[in-house]
């Protein structure tokens, strides 16, 4: 899998001068994601599986960039049924879309810490654009293994329908709130 990302980094170039690319720490990181049933109870469930690279320029932090892939044999919910239901056919079909990924395509700068990255999101075989708002967590010099870390929080609202998933739409919600906690580093 990691040899699949590689095509995924080649538009975005070489890195920047002074930037690094640092790989995901997966055991650190979840994607969580959110929608209201019927209008009776709002579940949550988690992607637990990522690979990928943060290329961060701590300097200009627009000469970034984030490439994410998140196998669908990852997605918990906490119930085993919904989980496969959630990976079947009506929903994510995760036997012809085994994955979800994420390719940033910039990233700028807020106030306090903040940002935004635009990226292109593909789910169920179907590419958006998307932007996340985030806010920068931490980047130092991991105290164990003392090589740069970083991490982040970011956050978007989704229309699961616009990646040709509406199954139950509007009952279950077309919304989804995505959550997401990512570490990268050695």
């Amino acid at each position: 899998m990691k040899y699949l990302l590689l095509p995924l980094l080649l538009p975005l170039g070489l890195p920047a001068f002074g930037a690094e690319a640092l790989p995901i720490v997966a055991r650190h990181c979840a994607v969580v994601f959110q929608w209201n049933h019927f209008g009776y109870s709002n579940p949550v469930a988690r992607l637990e599986k990522m690979e990928g690279t943060l290329v961060l320029d701590e300097k200009d932090l627009a000469k970034s960039s984030v490439t994410v892939s998140m196998p669908l044999d990852g997605l918990r919910t906490g119930v085993d049924a919904l989980d496969e239901h959630l990976k079947s056919e009506d929903f994510l079909d995760a036997a012809n879309y085994p994955a979800i990924t994420f390719t940033s395509t910039g990233i700028e700068k807020g106030p306090m810490g903040t940002f935004s990255i635009a990226g292109r999101l593909v789910v169920h075989g179907v590419t958006r654009p998307v932007v996340l708002k985030g806010r920068i967590n931490k980047i130092s010099t991991d105290p164990v293994t003392k090589k740069s870390r970083a991490g982040f929080d970011a956050e978007a609202m989704l229309r699961r329908s616009d990646f040709g998933v509406g199954k139950y739409v509007p009952s279950v919600a077309d919304e989804l709130h995505v959550r997401i906690t990512l570490e990268a580093g050695g």
